[in-house]
């Protein structure tokens, strides 16, 4: 069974003022095409890169992100 790491980025991006991915990349120090993996859930960030986005959207980690266990 696998955990799966879900994620809320584009309703939140959408929550302010549609943020572009450009833009929300530009705020956490990575690129475009990093935040469109991780909006995607193809690809896990970082402790900081999750925190930072948390920061950026001014919510908790667990808002943005959500830890699934495997069944």
């Amino acid at each position: 069974m696998k955990a799966s790491i879900s994620n809320n980025i584009r309703k939140l991006r959408f929550d302010q003022d549609e943020m572009t991915q450009q833009a929300l990349a530009d705020a956490v120090g990575v690129t475009r095409q990093t935040v469109i993996a991780i909006e995607k859930a193809k690809y896990s960030p970082s402790l900081e890169v999750a925190f930072r986005m948390a920061e950026v959207f001014s919510v908790p980690l667990d808002e943005v992100f959500q830890y699934r266990k495997g069944e």
